[in-house]
This record gives structure tokens, C-alpha cells and sequence, in this order.
């Protein structure tokens, strides 16, 4: 059985998301999108677990049901921040339950660290990372945790700010319970397989979406062929990296993610990493710190050249939104306006689903439905033949037509030579 699976979400008691998050929307736009397993996140806010415990139900094989029969898992996402070696650290873990029994456990420790209704991905200081997974594996070994969003400045096992240079730095002795890593949106598997100390590591991409909305869910996404849809299925394939059921990843471009270049919003500076290198890593207009993006970060920690490919590493196929390729083709900012909606209803009905759209849908075929300019750019993104101007400091990138220069994107100064004087 194909599913694939977005394993990181949020619900409505986290901090900037929709309170119209409900098991029935996430239910309805994954359904849309084309995902068959998705995260229930959250799990560890008490509201919202009652809210789980309402709509669905477990059958012993760890995959919770909605009454329509569609598939959740149990997941939540913590943060970490405490002191190690005179700096303070600040990880993101993200949390995978067999049952809610185990999920009552887990949140009893948790509680005695933190306060689980102040946030749905709730801060636990001067609690280490080693510190959650011994505690953790003594409540069950069956439960996964997985650094989140791996190399994001903030919050994140390698960020530039607050993260380490290797996991066993990180991890130290319960190192050996952790078996995957997620790339987050700002970098995808060929980045991280530059570095050879990650190669026992399985790379998953979720979304980490703080919405329903299909431009979120599902961005980034994992795709499995199950034996059979249990929780115990699902993690050993994951584990064993095993390509006869772990399928591949589905990713952005990393251009697309937030945080990949060096720059600084509130000056609209954005740098390649050589070219903050050469300024020190300031930004050439206020003169305060860059934010160091995940592409430098990548740079920093690296042993092996671009391309490397190591033996037994799993694919990865690049998508973008299709609700983003609609809008960058009509030139049409607001990504929920009608016009881009009647035209993806039209597309997701004739198709299936968004990913059927994305991943398969014949061209001819589309142009019967859509325009072929829309056709060709769905074409496009599948095969690769795309532009982005990339993302920086907390800004998205963005898909840009043929014959367009980043230059006219958001971000006007995007390189080091737009700045008369850089400094000493």
C-alpha cells in the first residue's frame, strides 16, 4: 500500500496558527493535497489531545482513524534550550506515539518540566536533549524522536545560532535512539548528504504547517510503500532506511524555504555565503549581524563536494505548492483569491488529487483543463526547469517566470554588489 505521509503539523494551541484547525479540515484538505497519513501534532496540549481522543480511534495497530477511515499518527514537536559548553542551545524535537497511552506518559514527564497548556509546542528549559530521549526510551522505545527542521538558524540541532556541529554533540549517549533527521524546507537530502557524518541517518521532510490550507500541508511530504498501515511498519522502514518501503521524499526547492541564503529583512539584504564570508557576516547596511542561512551553515559543516551521492541514500523528487505555480503564472499575489481556486478545483477534480496534478498529470491532458502556460509551469516544477529567488532571514522565496530576474522579487538587494561600500 503507496501513502504518502506528512508527519509534522501543528493545531490550534500553537502559537500563530488557525484556531479553525480541526481533525475534520486537516482530514478534508489532506484528502486534497493527496496525503494518506498525516502528524496529529501537538499531542502533548491537553485541549487539543481531548479533541484527538473525540474524533479518533485507535485499533492496536498504532494509526489512529478518523470515522471515514483516513490515517493519523501521533506526533507533537518540543523545544529544547539549555546551557552546553558555555552557549546556549536551542533544539527543536519532534515526537512520534504508538497510542495514547504512551502519549499519557510522555506528557506526565513533560508536565513536571513545563507547562504543556501554555503552548502546543511547548518550551521545556534546562531540560538537554539527551536528558528528553533517556527519559523518553525509559517510557517506551517504540517512540521516535527526530530533530526538527535540522539546520534553521533558531531552534534547530544545527542552526548557525543556537545549534551544535554533529549529533552526537547534541545527542551524546542516547545518540544511538536517534535514527532520522528532518531537512525542514531550507535544505533537502542532496545537502545534507554532503556531510558523511549524517549518512546513518534516514532524512524526512514534513511540512511543519501551522495551517489546513494546501499551499502548507504536505510541501514536504514522505512517501512509503507500507506492508501494512501500522505505526510499527512505518518507523522500521524509516529506521532501516529501507528503499522497498521508504519510497522517497518529497521536497521543496530549498531556494523556497525561509532561511536558506544570509541576509537581513528588515534591510532587504540577501547574500550568498561567499559573499557574507568576505563582510564577516554583517549586513552591509545597518551593520548588525546576518542571519546566517542554512546554504552557509551547509558550507561550514561540510567534507564532501556538491553532487555526492552516498550509497543507499534515498530519492528525492522537488515539488512546489500548486497553488503557488498557479499564482506565479497568472502574476496574482493572494494565494486564496477565487481565480486561483476555480482553477486548482478544476485541476484537483479532473486529476484526483494536488499531487496527482503535480506528480503525473499529462500535459495535453491539463491544457484541457487549464492554460498551457499553467501546464507547462506544473511541468516545469516536476522536471526541475525552474527559478528561485531565494529565501532569507524569515522570507519565503518565490518561483519566478522564464525572462524574470530575482532582481524583481520582494528582495531587490540580492547581492553583495548592489551595496556601494562594504565594510572593513
Amino acid at each position: 500500500m503507496q501513502v504518502i505521509a506528512d508527519l509534522h503539523m501543528h493545531g490550534p494551541y500553537s502559537r500563530g496558527t488557525s484556531e479553525n484547525l480541526t481533525p475534520q479540515n486537516l482530514e478534508k484538505f489532506a484528502r486534497i493535497k493527496g496525503l494518506g497519513l498525516l502528524g496529529t501534532g501537538d499531542f502533548t496540549h491537553p485541549k487539543w489531545l481531548n479533541e484527538l481522543k473525540e474524533c479518533l480511534t485507535e485499533d492496536g495497530s498504532g494509526i489512529l482513524k478518523t470515522e471515514t477511515g483516513f490515517n493519523f499518527i501521533l506526533s507533537a514537536e518540543v523545544s529544547n534550550i539549555y546551557e552546553q559548553d558555555g552557549r546556549t542551545r536551542k533544539v527543536h524535537n519532534v515526537l512520534l506515539a504508538p497510542d495514547f497511552g504512551t502519549v499519557g506518559q510522555i506528557n506526565a514527564f513533560l508536565s513536571k518540566h513545563g507547562n504543556l497548556e501554555s503552548d502546543g509546542r511547548p518550551t521545556f528549559s534546562g531540560m538537554s536533549c539527551p536528558e528528553l530521549v533517556e527519559n523518553l526510551m525509559s517510557i517506551s522505545p517504540r517512540i521516535a524522536v527526530i530533530p526538527a527542521h535540522a539546520w534553521t538558524p533558531w531552534f534547530s540541532i544545527f542552526g548557525s545560532n543556537s545549534g551544535f556541529d554533529s549529533v552526537e554533540e547534541c545527542f551524546k549517549d542516547q545518540t544511538k535512539h536517534i535514527f532520522a533527521l528532518e531537512t525542514g524546507l531550507s535544505s533537502d537530502p542532496a545537502m545534507n548528504w554532503r556531510l558523511s557524518g549524517l549518512d546513518r541517518y534516514a532524512l524526512v521532510s514534513n511540512s511543519d504547517s501551522h495551517s489546513y490550507w494546501p499551499w502548507r500541508i504536505g510541501r514536504e511530504a514522505n512517501v512509503f510503500e507500507l506492508k501494512k498501515m501500522s505505526y510499527d511498519e512505518l518507523i522500521n522502514s524509516i529506521k532501516e532506511k529501507d528503499p522497498k518501503r521508504f519510497l522517497s521524499t518529497i521536497e521543496v526547492d530549498p531556494a523556497y524555504g525561509k532561511y536558506h541564503l544570509d541576509g537581513h529583512r528588515d534591510c532587504r539584504t540577501r547574500l550568498e555565503p561567499s559573499e557574507s564570508v568576505k563582510i564577516k557576516n554583517t549586513c552591509p547596511v545597518c551593520r548588525r549581524k546576518l542571519t546566517v542561512g542554512v546554504l552557509h551553515r551547509v558550507e561550514e559543516l561540510a567534507d564532501r563536494p556538491e553532487g555526492f551521492t552516498p550509497k543507499g541514500a534515498i530519492p528525492f523528487k522537488r515539488l512546489l505548492p500548486l497553488t503557488e505555480i498557479i499564482s506565479t503564472a497568472l502574476g496574482i499575489e493572494q494565494l486564496y483569491s477565487r481565480k486561483i481556486w476555480e482553477i486548482y478545483d478544476k485541476l484537483v477534480g479532473a486529476f484526483g488529487s494536488e499531487f496527482d496534478v503535480l506528480l503525473s498529470a499529462d500535459k495535453v491532458a491539463m491544457e484541457k483543463v487549464t492554460s498551457p502556460q499553467i501546464a507547462e509551469l506544473i511541468l516545469n516544477v516536476r522536471e526541475g526547469k525552474i527559478q528561485i529567488s531565494p529565501g532569507y532571514d524569515g522570507v519565503y522565496g518565490k518561483l519566478l517566470l522564464k525572462g524574470k530576474a530575482a532582481a524583481e522579487s520582494t528582495n531587490p538587494q540580492s547581492s553583495l554588489m548592489s551595496f556601494i561600500k562594504a565594510p572593513d
